[in-house]
């Protein structure tokens, strides 16, 4: 049989291994709101080793694996979807502190690519008034003298709809678009064609 004061001492051994080593799942949850993620291929990882892939159109997120009370969190950015170039183009905020409660404020947007929605104009002649638009995207085309006139709307964000569409007709003449709407793909978009008559 093992005396009192053995018996205590391995105890105490096996808590401090114990508490070396992390202790196994602890108490608290870490987590919060994601923005800015519409494919697949983000995670996130905490204090360097605990990863979390988190899926596309997600609006929040929790480790699986809980730290222990009082114990320190760190929140990174370890890899960013396919249409967000690079690392520094995810943020993190409030991703570091420690975790006396369940963490739900930690902030992570990542900024997704965009890509130049440009065009020409057919037959504008020195006709004014000609207003494009693509959502809240509003642009006047001025009469340049030449034929095709090119014309470039806000850059688009890669993965979501436009629809170019016009808002006022110019002076004297009838204009219609071609090849308007689509999403926009990985790369620029420069087919956008206003016909006028």
């Amino acid at each position: 049989m093992i005396r009192s004061p053995l018996r205590a001492g391995i105890a105490l051994a096996c808590a401090l291994s114990l508490s070396a080593c992390g202790g196994g799942d602890g108490d608290v949850y870490i987590g919060g709101s994601v923005s800015g993620v519409t494919k697949e291929g983000l995670v996130l990882t905490n204090n360097g080793g605990d990863d979390l892939a988190v899926p596309a159109n997600a609006s929040e997120f929790f480790f699986n694996t809980r730290v222990e009370t009082d114990a320190g969190y760190d929140v990174k950015v370890k890899a960013v979807p396919p249409n967000v170039d690079g690392i520094e183009n995810c943020f993190v905020s409030g991703g570091s502190g420690r975790a006396v409660f369940t963490i739900t404020t930690v902030r992570v947007a990542c900024r997704i690519r965009t890509h130049a929605l440009t065009g020409n104009v057919i037959g504008l002649g020195s006709a004014t008034g000609l207003v494009l638009v693509n959502g809240t995207d509003r642009q006047t085309i001025t009469p340049s003298g030449t034929d095709p006139q090119a014309f470039s709307m806000a850059p688009v964000t890669e993965d979501l709809p436009y629809g170019v569409t016009i808002l006022a007709q110019p002076t004297g003449r009838q204009c219609t678009v071609e090849n308007a709407t689509g999403t926009m793909r990985a790369t620029d978009i420069g087919n956008v064609v206003v016909r006028c008559v």
